[in-house]
C-alpha cells in the first residue's frame, strides 16, 4: 500500500513536469511556411480585334490572342518568379498610327498598369513588311520593381504588302531576355488595307508544317497500298502460272 501511495505521488509530481515541457517545446518549435498554391497556367487568352484608322480609313488590321511571359523579383516569394498573363480585349485600349512605311499598333491594360507597343515596317523594293520593333512595359502588384523592355530589331510576321499575315498555331515573339510574347490565332496587315476586310492570307511556317504531316502520312499510307496491292497481283499471276504448267 505504501508503495502504491509513493508511485502515486511519483506521478502526480511528473505530470506538471510533463505538461511543462510540452508547452515550451511547442513554443520554441518553428512554424513551417504556409505551402503556396500552386500556380495555374490561364489558358488560351481571348481574341481581340484591333482595328487603326487614318483619316476615317482602316489602315492596320490585327486580330489575335496574346499572352505575356515575363520573369520578375516577386515581392511575395521574394526570388524571380516566371508568370504568364493574358491580355483580354474587353480590357484593352488600341491605339496607333500609320505612315508610308511604318505602322504601329499600342495596347494599354490600365488595370494590371501594362503597356505593349508593336511597330511594322515596310520595304518598298521588296514589297514586302515584317514586325520590327516591340516595346513592352509592365508593373504588376507583385512585382518590386517595374520590367520594361524593347527590341528593335526584330523580324517577325513577315508578309506582302496588299496581303494578311496569318499563324493559327502558337507562337512566340522574343523581345527581350526573360520576356516575351505569345500569339495565338493570329491574323494582322499592317499596310494596303482595303475597306473592313483583310487580304488573302499568307500562312505562317507552323501552319504549313501542320498541314504538310498529313499530306506526307497520306502519301505513305497510299504508296503502302500500292505496294500491297502489288505484291498480291503478283503472287496471284504466279499460282495461276502454276496451275497452267500441272
Amino acid at each position: 500500500m505504501v508503495q502504491i501511495c509513493r508511485v502515486q505521488s511519483w506521478f502526480v509530481g511528473v505530470t506538471p513536469l510533463l505538461i511543462f515541457v510540452t508547452v515550451l517545446h511547442q513554443g520554441f518549435a518553428t512554424v513551417a511556411p504556409p505551402t503556396p498554391a500552386p500556380h495555374k497556367e490561364p489558358g488560351r487568352p481571348e481574341r481581340g480585334h484591333y482595328n487603326i484608322t487614318n483619316n476615317g480609313t482602316i489602315c492596320l488590321m490585327a486580330y489575335m490572342g496574346l499572352q505575356l511571359n515575363i520573369s520578375y523579383n516577386s515581392t511575395s516569394q521574394k526570388k524571380v518568379v516566371q508568370d504568364v498573363m493574358n491580355l483580354q480585349p474587353n480590357l484593352t485600349k488600341h491605339s496607333g498610327s500609320c505612315d508610308s512605311e511604318i505602322a504601329s499598333l499600342q495596347l494599354t491594360v490600365d488595370a494590371v498598369k501594362t503597356n505593349l507597343i508593336f511597330v511594322f515596317t515596310m520595304n518598298s523594293t521588296s514589297n514586302k513588311y515584317h514586325l520590327s520593333e516591340v516595346n513592352v512595359s509592365a508593373a504588376w502588384p507583385d512585382m518590386k520593381e517595374h520590367i520594361s523592355g524593347h527590341n528593335s530589331s526584330l523580324d517577325y510576321l513577315r508578309g506582302t504588302v496588299g496581303y494578311s499575315y496569318y499563324c493559327r498555331d502558337e507562337q512566340t515573339l522574343n523581345v527581350v531576355q526573360n520576356l516575351s510574347i505569345n500569339t495565338f490565332q493570329l491574323q494582322v496587315q499592317p499596310f494596303a488595307v482595303k475597306g473592313d476586310q483583310f487580304g488573302a492570307a499568307e500562312e505562317c511556317q507552323l501552319d504549313e508544317d501542320d498541314m504538310l504531316i498529313p499530306i506526307v502520312v497520306g502519301a505513305a499510307l497510299a504508296g503502302l497500298v500500292a505496294i500491297v496491292l502489288l505484291a498480291y497481283l503478283i503472287g496471284r499471276k504466279r499460282s495461276h502460272a502454276g496451275y497452267q504448267s500441272i
